[in-house]
């Protein structure tokens, strides 16, 4: 049974009562409750839940809208609205605010377990999201030079730069290669040249680009890698880029 922190916010203490009671019987952990707006607002922030189950229609200057709005100013929290009843006007509002959910009062037990569960794996599921696409942003712009992560299958792996050796081409396609493994990818070079750390690496050929503190000599137009059984060619019109990036002397 789930045991998400849940913030209750309800004017009615008799209400707000019977929903805690349902709330941790279904095996919740009611993290606590509120029957004012700012008052929800400032626990929201402190305690932060794992879901809010907001009243609409709260007593007093900030009904249940408003103070959802400002927590999610400065929190990523879903909320739950309680309505008895709201006009068409309320609801336009309300749904301003993305709510995860409506629950109808009076409710049964099993429609509030069902909101609840809906919201978290929406939400759970939305900050998956959120976190591939900041793991990829930070790929195409090169903020990190420690790590990358690849594409393979369904999942996104994370690849230590200095343990991937080389970049290979193969038509659509890419290999990233370590010593012990392959991932393939469907890329172009030029991509994959502009994400990888620029200090790190080097295009030394239309088809290759190598980690150059993993290599151990140049000879002519054939360059050799540590721990690789390999010869890379280099391609003339890379050959100068990659003589000023290494430490010659």
């Amino acid at each position: 049974m789930s045991k998400a922190n849940i913030l209750v916010v309800e004017d009615e203490s008799i209400v707000s009562k019977d929903i805690q009671l349902s709330l941790k019987k279904l095996g919740y952990n009611v993290i606590g409750s509120a029957t004012k707006g700012d008052k929800a607002i400032e626990m929201a922030l402190e305690l932060k839940p794992d879901l809010i189950l907001m009243d609409i229609m709260l007593k007093g200057d900030v009904n249940g809208i408003r103070a959802t709005k400002r927590i999610q100013k400065r929190a990523n929290i879903p909320v739950i609205y309680l309505t008895a009843y709201a006009d068409k006007n309320t609801l336009e509002r309300a749904k301003v605010t993305q709510p995860y959910g409506y629950i109808l009062k009076p409710f049964k037990e099993v429609d509030l377990q069902t909101a609840i569960e809906v919201a978290l794996y929406k939400h759970k599921k939305e900050l998956d999201i959120l976190d591939d696409r900041e793991r990829l942003y930070s790929i195409v712009n090169n903020e990190s030079v420690d790590y990358i992560f690849v594409k393979h299958n369904t999942q996104l792996i994370k690849l230590r730069t200095e343990d991937v050796y080389y970049v290979e081409a193969l038509k659509d396609y890419v290999n990233i290669v370590t010593l012990d493994k392959k991932y393939m990818i469907h890329s172009t070079m030029k991509a994959i040249n502009d994400k990888m750390p620029s200090r790190d690496y080097a295009r030394i050929h239309r088809s290759y680009i190598v980690r150059m503190d993993k290599i151990e000599k140049i000879d002519h137009s054939d360059l050799y890698m540590e721990n690789i059984d390999k010869v890379f060619p280099i391609g003339a019109s890379y050959r100068q880029d990659l003589l000023r990036k290494i430490n010659l002397i």
